[in-house]
């Protein structure tokens, strides 16, 4: 009992410290990444430097940087709803103390985390792709506020679809409710790339709205990760989600209106 607690203590010392680091090197980066001027577009916006190659960096070399920076930024975004999760997974494992649970517990974050890792080169490759063709086709760059818009307003009401509903349930209850697991890394790995599958795709219409509005954008991850926090753990989850599609729905319309007064 006093190594099971001791381990506890571990984890949540753990947790607590790579969540304020991983937080203050996203903050590092946002300002950093603030700091350079982005590239002015017709239609009265600046492409973020994120989908932009410096003089002399090669795509992978891009790549590489954006996505430490994207697991960074999961890291602190999805710490309040994930240390909940990894905690009920520890309660789950039989026969597994100390030093072998933490071990177990680095890998189910690990998993999950590798998830997030190919959410975060998808969308790299994506806005690069978007951003080369912005650049050569001005036409389309003027019509990108309104297509701000639209994605926020899909994102809402991806909120009401039972799409969403299954994910969060997963997220919210997880499979570990009521059972015990082996101690097993390979239990260990593939439950983190099970909460990890579940994860993203409850989030990504949320990560969606970050992308559209500035990858970059510090306020934008914070309220974010406070509605995905509040989603994930509140009681009737569901309903929560709900609420916040009416919210992100009224952004959407707004972005839209205010587009096309432009």
């Amino acid at each position: 009992m006093a190594s099971e607690r001791a381990s506890d203590r571990n984890f949540l010392t753990v947790s607590a410290l790579l969540f304020a680091g991983s937080a203050a090197a996203t903050m590092v980066w946002s300002r950093s990444m603030s700091a350079t001027d982005g590239m002015p577009m017709p239609g009265g916006w600046t492409m973020s430097m994120a989908w932009m190659l410096m003089p002399g960096q090669t795509w992978l070399g891009a790549a590489a940087s954006f996505l430490g920076m994207w697991v960074a930024m999961m890291a602190a975004m999805m710490a309040p709803s994930l240390i909940p999760t990894l905690t009920r997974y520890r309660q789950a494992v039989a026969s597994a103390g100390g030093t072998r649970l933490d071990w177990m517990t680095a890998l189910v974050a690990l998993g999950y985390f590798a998830v997030w890792t190919l959410f975060g080169l998808a969308a790299y490759s994506l806005g690069v792709g978007m951003a080369g063709v912005e650049m050569r086709q001005p036409v389309l760059a003027r019509l990108v506020p309104i297509e701000v818009g639209v994605v926020v307003l899909i994102a809402g009401a991806l909120q009401f679809t039972r799409w969403k509903a299954h994910h969060l349930a997963c997220c919210h209850d997880g499979p570990t409710s009521g059972l015990i697991l082996p101690a097993n890394a390979g239990v260990a790995w593939r439950h983190g790339l099970w909460i990890g599958f579940h994860c993203s795709c409850c989030c990504a219409g949320l990560m969606a709205v970050l992308l559209a509005l500035g990858v970059m954008d510090v306020s934008v991850m914070v309220v974010l990760a406070a509605v995905i926090t509040v989603e994930r753990l509140a009681p009737a989850g569901e309903h929560a989600a709900r609420a916040i599609g009416v919210v992100v729905v009224g952004a959407g319309l707004i972005l839209i209106a205010r587009a096309g007064l432009e």
